[in-house]
């Protein structure tokens, strides 16, 4: 791991924003969104395997940490980016530098709407095709359609949903 970041540092090193050691076996590399290629490319080069990618919305921005485990120490090393504008968030693909990032960044961008520029097959991964355009389930500020509420009571997990009972009420009229 330690060889890893030196070489980092000293190939990349201006390029590098911060780094912090989570745990003994996770650090976290701060960059530019408009850097993740050159790491990723890095990161390839060095043999250090691309485990998948998690993306975040802060509020007040987005994050996208793509974690590479580097299998010989055991120790995960996460490239961390932060995405500002909540309108089109958009970062470069790194699917054409790693296949295994073309699945994962469909996810995201469907689930938070961050567009990856490059990408060669940004369709639907998860939510169904009659899903809104625009609009993201895993943003901070997505609502919950009032149907699909959880309630709880006395410990027990029942699901709302008015449009049933509405159904229910009138077929027993």
């Amino acid at each position: 791991m330690k060889e890893i970041l030196g070489k980092m540092k000293h190939k990349l090193g201006v390029k590098v924003l911060d780094i912090r050691t989570h745990s003994p076996a996770r650090i976290y590399v701060e960059l530019d969104p408009a850097d993740i290629r050159i790491f990723a490319s890095f990161m390839k080069e060095e043999g250090v395997r691309f485990s998948t990618a998690t993306g975040i919305d802060t509020g007040d921005a987005f994050e996208i940490l793509y974690h590479f485990s580097d299998d010989g120490s055991g120790k995960i090393i996460s490239l961390r980016v932060r995405i500002s504008g909540r309108e089109n968030p958009c970062i470069d693909t790194i699917s054409d530098i790693i296949k295994a990032a073309e699945w994962i960044e469909r996810e995201i961008w469907e689930m938070l709407g961050i567009n990856f520029k490059g990408h060669p097959d940004l369709r639907r991964l998860l939510l169904p095709d009659d899903w809104p355009e625009k609009v993201y389930p895993m943003r901070k500020d997505y609502v919950l359609p009032e149907h699909e509420r959880v309630i709880v009571e006395n410990d027990e997990t029942t699901k709302q949903d008015t449009r049933n009972k509405e159904q229910d009420t009138n077929n027993h009229q």
